[in-house]
């Protein structure tokens, strides 16, 4: 059997938190002129705090161990903060670890953040050029696939622009473009894609698809879709704090991660979840689920009513809010989404500290576990956005009240409808 293409043996990532200058050196020319601008004018001014300050490590990766052989395509799952990036950039060569080993037989090419490998100054087709002299190609070779790039990238009117004037979705495109089509034997994709359209995204994982099983790359893809995660890769690795917990087929990474949420209850606390997104601007403190009349549910019955009440608390008072509440089944496929802006709530500005509620009528899903990701945005903003932010279980009922419960028959949804003859 052929060696693995890419071998990562025990690899961690440590970086060193709230370290002032003085307690460790410089490791580049632009940190040695900064160094020296703060040691010869600032000196003393914080030397009581550098001297009480010990610097706080962290370790982003922890004893990360894998292989991977020509053609796999491997889908890193885990929480935000969990270390997927770090383990990117690793392989990517942007930064070493702290320990461990990785071995690369192959040239790389990675898609990481819109624009990533790009230099604003140059044109995009300067940049085309530059990128395959970074994977070791002779212009040859890259002429050979021009074309094909511009062409996949649909920014052909824009290409003797310099990059600095492109749109995010005009880098995002041609960056794949690049990516995809100068024969790199690795492939490391982020899940910058989501910046791109629907249409761009579904031709990105197409043409994925196609380097992956009729080509033989090998592809490490990051993403919390786990419907693409599951479409695209044969493998999963579950990271959480920066440890593996979960190693092997995809379905299975899958189902541990989501399962992951913990035990569904009528009442979730999320003061302690630091892994949210957003400007931090308002925090939700917790969820707690009810019936119409308030009682609390641990579970919900189809058809049942449901009330969402959503406990919050901000520094930003008077601001106006837009909740958002998307449920998503085991399969990770949304089968709602609920939006107050879509549905025209006129909620009152924000006071220091409060409860939100959206409530259903009768709750349309099949018996089943679900999970929910919950967003609140001030004034236009994303002040707060958690990912399995809590569960809900639904038992069968009898949604279409005709006195039996109602069967499933693997659909997403109960849509409520009459029959009748015309």
């Amino acid at each position: 059997m052929s060696k693995p293409l890419i071998e990562v043996n025990s690899v961690g990532k440590r970086y060193r938190l709230g370290q002032f200058v003085g307690a460790g050196q410089p490791n580049s020319f632009r940190e040695s002129i900064s160094y020296w601008i703060k040691s010869s004018l600032l000196k003393g001014i914080f030397r009581k705090n550098r001297e009480r300050t010990t610097p706080k490590e962290i370790w982003a990766l922890r004893d990360v161990s894998f292989k991977l052989q020509k053609g796999e395509v491997l889908g890193i799952i885990g929480r935000n903060g969990s270390g997927k990036t770090t383990l990117l950039k690793i392989l990517s060569r942007i930064t070493e670890p702290t320990t461990g080993r990785v071995v690369l037989r192959g040239r790389v090419a990675s898609l990481l953040e819109v624009g990533t490998g790009f230099h604003p100054e140059l044109t995009g087709r300067e940049n085309v050029y530059l990128n395959g002299v970074i994977l070791g190609m002779a212009r040859t070779e890259v002429k050979r696939k021009f074309d094909q790039i511009v062409d996949f990238s649909e920014v052909s009117q824009f290409i003797d622009t310099p990059v600095k004037r492109y749109s995010s979705g005009m880098k995002l495109r041609l960056a794949f473009a690049v990516a995809a089509h100068l024969d790199p034997e690795i492939l490391v994709i982020d899940e910058v894609l989501a910046v791109g359209d629907m249409a761009f995204q579904t031709k990105c994982l197409q043409k994925m698809d196609s380097v992956a099983h009729d080509e033989g790359r090998t592809i490490l893809f990051v993403s919390h879709n786990m419907g693409v995660i599951r479409t695209l890769c044969s493998t999963g690795l579950y990271l959480e704090k920066g440890q593996v917990l979960g190693q092997g087929p995809v379905e299975e990474q899958i189902t541990r991660y989501l399962g992951s949420v913990g035990q569904v209850s009528c009442s979730t606390d999320l003061a302690a979840r630091d892994d949210f997104l957003g400007s931090g601007k308002a925090r939700i403190l917790d969820v707690r689920l009810t019936d119409l009349n308030g009682v609390d549910q641990s579970t919900i019955l189809s058809g049942q009513s449901l009330r969402l009440e959503f406990r919050y608390e901000t520094h930003q008072q008077g601001a106006h809010p837009q909740w958002a509440v998307g449920l998503l089944n085991q399969r990770a496929e949304k089968v709602f989404h609920l939006e107050s802006e879509d549905r025209g709530a006129q909620l009152p500005p924000l006071s220091c500290s409060g409860t939100h509620a959206v409530s259903i009528s009768r709750v349309p899903l099949p018996p089943g576990d679900y999970i929910a990701d919950l967003r609140l945005k001030l004034d236009g903003e994303t002040a707060y956005y958690l990912q399995r932010a809590f569960s809900l279980k639904v038992e069968p009922g009898d949604f279409f009240g005709i006195g039996r419960v109602t069967p499933s028959h693997g659909e997403l949804v109960y849509v409520d409808h009459s029959w009748h003859a015309l």
